[in-house]
């Protein structure tokens, strides 16, 4: 059971309800995760325009979901690892790949690159060193698409930490994680 209300997207109102509304068009579901963030009109909004500016940009659907994927299991939010698995599917990624992308790994190794660079970020709270940031780029990821990695990872760190502290409940099919927590 969640630490905060799950708010009902059928009872909310004013702003909530309009916010709520718009995840119900785009998505055709309100996920618990939104559900909670929705405690917050202001927190929800602004998790939605950096969501719906981060989906604008350079990186495929694919190497996004992957990098949530590596990211949610690093760091062991296990609502996370369940939503970005049952996404991943809807993108085209199979059970086999997204396995990999939670340990960092993927066939593509353009995507692996990425995913390199992601848990680094993690792992060193962004001071990643030279050799880290020209692999990535070396891999064929332009400034552009560096920075979207970057921008993914703070993403996904948010919705980690706030899947973690709350306890929402897993509206997803549950994926269990590689690591303890």
């Amino acid at each position: 059971m969640a630490r905060v209300a799950v708010i009902d997207p059928q009872t909310a109102t004013g702003e909530t309800k309009q916010l709520l509304d718009a995840v119900q068009s785009g998505l055709g579901m309100v996920p618990n995760f939104i559900r909670v963030l929705a405690n917050s009109p202001a927190a929800l909004g602004a998790f939605l325009g950096i969501h719906r500016i981060a989906g604008e940009g350079a990186l495929d659907l694919q190497t996004r979901e992957r990098i949530a994927l590596a990211i949610a299991e690093q760091n062991a939010c296990q609502y996370c690892v369940s939503a970005h698995t049952a996404i991943g599917r809807k993108v085209g990624l199979d059970n086999h790949e997204m396995l990999a992308n939670r340990m960092g790994r993927s066939s593509d190794p353009k995507a692996e690159a990425a995913l390199a660079f992601a848990r680094s970020l993690i792992e060193h709270t962004g001071q990643v060193n030279a050799a880290e940031f020209d692999a990535v780029r070396r891999a064929g990821h332009s400034d552009a698409e560096i920075i979207e990695i970057i921008t993914h990872v703070a993403m996904n760190i948010f919705t980690n930490l706030l899947g973690k502290a709350t306890q929402v409940e897993i509206d997803f099919p549950k994926i269990e994680l590689n690591k303890a927590a």
